[in-house]
């Protein structure tokens, strides 16, 4: 692969992980996968220094922007840390250190909490405003939220603090409060929490400082910032912050050589099990402000600080049986089940083996001793077999080739690894999990049906399809085990206030293979209404914008099945929404058959604001720039390569002044 096109791979998966970490609280890769990817692309763009762009994700810090958020910028930027995996990457950073300042510096050891970072200014010992890092440049005001954490001092105690001043901390979620409000989620049928990171973030950008408070948010302290310190260092500066109200953590060290820091980072490898919040590593920075200030920053993170990431926590523990389990769409998933082990704070019970070629790989045999791991303590998963435990005569784990469920003989997903059960409409985990699917939050948002609730419904014979449901009758709801005439009322206003739920939703709830969430917006939009939809071919399907053939496919069999359309015609019958809603907020056709590409950042409005203005002026989105662009809307910082592409093709370049006057209604 030419650098070009790995440079665009690289940046396009970064960009993507990003948002995944900081905006969907979701991530997919583990921090140390994402750092080599991003450490590949500073290489590549250095070693090619023509195919910079100032938009790459090497020259910005991850974004967890929200909106409904003011955005605030900060007094100093708060730039990320760079990471080191091993004692040796660390020992190589001090000493670095020490070559560039000419002395053995003294260092501060502390723990690296997994939370999300907040920087709050205070003004004449009371807080004036709590941001969150955001983009590193500028972050959302959430003092409401921060106000409603009662470890954070509204009002400074004792004295001698600046009249002005910023400190920088990490919200945290303990585990006794993640524990509590898991259990909480499950008995309400709402998603889990992944882990205390997920839930401190996603509670910290909620618009109720009442639920920040209930949800026990805590936070620990870790950097002053301000013009008349009280000290010349960053540890006794802390000590101070710890006088005035403060949580700092006890584990903050200081440290004079090589041998204390390796000896520090042996010591919390194991003790940090034993702390009440989550860690995922530690951090160590010069002492000295004056040596912080000689030493600086890189354009992403200062030289005077270095962030130790922990490896993946590794259990082994006995297998006691591997369960094979079925998906809402037919997927059978192995499961091994395992004797409880503790891991990051939580006890591990299950790990999915994921398909039958991980299985083969594993080689995994019957009551086998696995390792598992939680990877960014996040996910547990099995990474290897200790065959020198494995006992004589063990036989080896086989997939399974009927359906556990339904017994239906399994078919393998032609280029998969999938066993899939083909018994879609008589298979009872995959009606269930289609109930499930269906009544969820970002699809029909029926109030009162979680999990367990649609496998009462089931069980009892009450609901055996999605379509059932638009026919629940109070009366039977409330003769069922725990069930009241309040938790019934619940349910089927709950089912009544469903059928305002837009056309996109309903698409994306009815389980069509392959079809998430953005996809089945799009094509909603596209096809405009259900019986268009039911009724277009493959080939007009691939010209929906990310539908491709496989895609196409598994909508059209979808709906060949005369079970699926008759499941369809009832929904129709019971008041849904089978056709987009016309487009009031059109502002008008003055964009329109234009196909616009934006780059760049702006002042009047953000990217995905300047996308819907696009769109309601009857203009088409496209991330890149081809033959078939009209024009492109630059901001500042547009990408050269997007700029050259532009000249080479002859497409017009216009500002943001000048995009807004072509809108502009007389």
């Amino acid at each position: 692969m030419q650098p070009v096109e790995r440079i665009a791979q690289l940046r396009e998966m970064l960009n993507k992980y990003n948002h995944e970490y900081y905006v969907l609280n979701s991530p997919t890769v583990s921090d140390r996968e994402f750092d080599y990817l991003m450490a590949e692309l500073d290489t590549l763009e250095r070693e090619n220094p023509e195919l910079d762009d100032p938009l790459s994700p090497t020259h910005r810090v991850g974004s967890d922007l929200t909106k409904g958020f003011v955005q605030v910028r900060h007094i100093y930027p708060m730039l990320s840390l760079g990471n080191t995996y091993s004692v040796d990457e660390v020992d190589e950073w001090v000493k670095r250190t020490q070559s560039a300042l000419g002395t053995e510096p003294v260092l501060v050891g502390e723990m690296k909490f997994d939370g999300t970072s907040i920087s709050i200014i205070y003004e004449h010992g009371r807080m004036v405003r709590a941001v969150t890092r955001g983009d590193g440049e500028k972050g959302d005001d959430v003092t409401a939220n921060i106000k409603a954490i009662r470890s954070i001092p509204m009002v400074l105690q004792g004295s001698g603090w600046p009249e002005t001043f910023e400190i920088r901390g990490e919200i945290v979620l303990p585990w006794k409060e993640f524990d509590r409000l898991n259990a909480e989620r499950e008995v309400n049928g709402e998603p889990l929490f992944a882990n205390p990171r997920n839930a401190a973030s996603g509670t910290l950008k909620t618009q109720d400082p009442s639920e920040v408070s209930r949800r026990g948010l805590d936070a620990y302290f870790y950097y002053l910032l301000g013009e008349d310190l009280p000290a010349d260092t960053h540890y006794d500066n802390m000590q101070a912050a710890r006088c005035w109200g403060f949580k700092v953590s006890d584990a903050m060290t200081r440290l004079r050589s090589i041998d204390e820091v390796d000896a520090f980072i042996n010591h919390w490898d194991k003790a940090r099990k034993e702390l009440p919040v989550a860690t995922d590593g530690l951090v160590f920075k010069v002492d000295s402000l004056r040596s912080q200030l000689n030493l600086g920053f890189t354009a992403k993170s200062p030289r005077w600080a270095v962030a130790y990431k922990f490896a993946a926590e590794r259990a082994l523990t006995a297998l006691r049986f591997v369960s094979f389990e079925v998906g809402r769409m037919g997927i059978i998933t192995p499961v091994a089940n395992l004797e409880p082990v503790l891991l990051s704070g939580t006890v591990v019970k299950r790990a999915s083996l994921h398909n039958d070629d991980i299985m083969r790989a594993l080689d995994i045999h019957e009551h086998d001793m696995l390792y598992v791991e939680k990877g960014g303590e996040i996910i547990p998963k099995i990474v290897d077999v200790d065959t020198q435990a494995r006992q004589t005569g063990a036989d080896r784990v086989k997939f399974v080739g009927h359906c556990p469920a339904c017994g239906t003989p399994l078919q393998r997903v032609e280029g998969e690894a999938a066993w899939v059960c083909p018994n879609h409409s008589g298979c009872p985990p995959q009606i269930v999990g289609r109930i499930e699917h269906f009544v969820g939050r970002r699809m029909m948002n029926i109030d009162g049906i979680g999990a367990e609730t649609a496998r009462v419904l089931y069980d009892e014979g009450i609901i055996s399809d999605i379509a059932d449901i638009y026919s629940l009758d109070i009366s039977r709801i409330e003769t069922l085990d725990r069930f009241g005439r309040k938790s019934a009322e619940r349910i089927i206003k709950g089912v009544e206030d469903s059928k305002a739920v837009p056309f996109g939703r309903v698409v994306y709830a009815l389980s069509i293979p392959y079809v998430g969430e953005t996809t089945a917006k799009k094509v909603a939009s596209a096809c405009g209404d259900i019986d268009t939809l039911m009724s277009m071919d493959a080939e007009r399907l691939c010209a929906i914008e990310d539908v491709g053939p496989r895609i196409a496919e598994s909508i059209v069999e979808y709906f060949s099945d005369e079970r699926n359309r008759r499941i369809v015609e009832r929904l129709r019958e019971a008041g849904l929404q089978m056709a987009v809603e016309a487009d009031s907020t059109s502002d008008g056709d003055a964009l329109a058959g234009k196909v616009i590409v934006i780059s760049g950042t702006f002042n009047s409005h953000s990217r995905d604001e300047y996308k819907q203005i696009i769109e309601r002026n009857g203009g088409k989105n496209s991330g890149s720039i081809s033959g078939k662009t009209d024009f492109v809307l630059a901001g500042d910082n547009m990408g050269p390569a997007k700029l050259e592409k532009a000249r080479k093709l002859g497409i017009p370049v216009i500002d943001e002044e000048t995009f807004l006057g072509m809108i502009a209604k007389d």
